[in-house]
């Protein structure tokens, strides 16, 4: 329109294409701005933003971007969760007829229950991550009814078996405890016999497709003591770190947020986080009944089928941290379990401060360094990884060799005299496996020195 039809134009007239103009151009915005979802804050106990001042709603992000900055996992959001926009007056109750049911009451008591129940507000309504997922290799299970079916269960056996509970009447788990060669008592909690069906299956399906780290020995095919002691042998030093309270450190809160950054929904991950931990139980008398409460929180237990894979894929992060330091001082490095060690041609000052790095690289990962079995031995000491001997070759020590060959003479004079115990035999058969496993040229050498009896 030009400028001489603009001035022979009225007032309204000259007013209302502008208002069009700016109505089309703001009108949308405040619409997409409306409808944007935003959670109140006013109920929580300090919400600040960036700045410091108080905030009293927060925006959800839906666009689907990263959970985390640089991370791979993206934050798809389920929209049944997500606030909606409240309507007012009778605005409000027309909306109450014509709204949906989103749930049922039992997934509504399920989620919002106090097995599900999380502080992080941008975890509880995640949604499974499918192209992660698929990168890991691991399961496709988008809801607990797929996790269910996958394990041969219905629903309601999937929810007894991953409800935490504050008053358990009969716990999924028996509790006994072993001497340890050490001293002391060893906790092990061993899953009854329903429960341990779950996690065997979780074990195939699930956790042996679980990332594990190269220089990790233990609790995997192929790998063993001996494997993880080989790489030290003949070393100018060895240094020995040990994992204090290793299982009780990997929490139910750290294998659910674990779960979730390899893709899985909120639930999901929260309920093969429960199936697989448990929390140490006291039983307590109330009114003549026996409750069995948690003493602790919940973690991975020793006697879980579960527990060993797990723990080895949670440490995946220390160990390639730990792993680096070692390769950027020219060490060795392997893990067996909680056992950590480091060899090579350093001096002690250098081994020492690389003794420095290790504690603090696993104080960040969230592991404590168990102070009273920490050793750095030279090669004029005996030098032991996992209880096996790697001075010059691998094997038992000396002592451990003598004494096997004075069982050997013992078996030997009383199969002479008709008297052989068939208890020390398969002792001593046990003692010579391990050997020959560690060292075949000395087992060789001791089984030369058996009579009959032993052929």
């Amino acid at each position: 329109m030009t400028l001489p039809a603009m001035l022979a134009m009225g007032p309204l007239e000259v007013l209302f294409p502008i208002a069009a103009i700016i109505a089309a151009t703001l009108v949308p915005k405040v619409v997409a701005a409306f409808r944007r979802p935003r959670r109140s804050t006013a109920r929580l106990h300090r919400s600040v933003d960036e700045a410091g001042a108080d905030l009293v709603s927060e925006t959800v992000d839906t666009s689907g971007g990263p959970l985390k900055p640089g991370g791979r996992r993206r934050a798809l959001r389920d929209p049944r969760l997500l606030p909606k926009n409240k309507a007012k007056g009778q605005l409000r109750a027309i909306a109450r007829l014509k709204r949906k049911k989103l749930m049922t009451k039992e997934e509504g008591d399920r989620l919002f229950g106090g097995t599900l129940r999380t502080r992080n507000r941008n975890l509880r309504d995640l949604l499974a991550d499918e192209e992660q997922l698929a990168r890991h290799g691991l399961p496709l299970w988008k809801s607990e009814e797929e996790l269910a079916a996958a394990l041969g269960l219905t629903r309601r056996q999937l929810w007894f078996f991953s409800t935490h509970r504050e008053r358990e009447r009969h716990p999924h788990y028996v509790t006994f405890s072993l001497p340890k060669r050490s001293g002391g008592r060893r906790l092990i909690m061993a899953p009854k016999r329903g429960l341990k069906a779950v996690q065997r299956s979780l074990l195939v399906q699930f956790v042996d497709r679980l990332p594990v780290f190269e220089h990790a020995h233990a609790f995997r095919r192929g790998r063993s003591v001996r494997t993880g002691a080989e790489p030290h042998v003949g070393k100018r030093h060895v240094l020995r770190l040990d994992l204090k309270d290793f299982f009780p450190s990997i929490t139910f809160a750290r294998v659910r947020g674990y779960l979730i950054s390899l893709g899985y929904s909120y639930p999901v991950a929260s309920t093969l986080a429960v199936l697989m931990t448990e929390a140490e139980r006291q039983p307590v008398v109330v009114e003549g009944a026996t409750y069995h409460v948690p003493i602790g929180q919940r973690h991975c237990v020793q006697g879980a089928p579960t527990s060993p894979g797990l723990c080895n894929a949670l440490v995946l992060k220390l160990d390639h941290r730990l792993a680096g330091l070692a390769r950027k001082h020219g060490l060795a490095f392997t893990r067996y379990a909680d056992d950590l060690t480091f060899s090579g041609d350093l001096d002690r000052a250098g081994m020492l401060r690389v003794n420095a790095l290790a504690r603090r690289i696993i104080r960040d990962e969230g592991f404590t360094v168990n102070d009273a079995k920490t050793r750095l031995t030279s090669q004029g000491r005996r030098q032991t990884v996992t209880g096996v001997v790697v001075n010059q070759t691998l094997g038992l020590s000396r002592e451990e060799r003598r004494r096997m060959r004075a069982a050997a003479h013992r078996l030997n004079q009383a199969a002479a005299s008709g008297k052989c115990d068939e208890s020390q035999v398969a002792r001593f058969r046990g003692k010579l496996a391990w050997l020959a496993m560690l060292n075949p040229a000395q087992a060789a050498a001791l089984r030369g020195r058996c009579a009959g009896w032993f052929r």
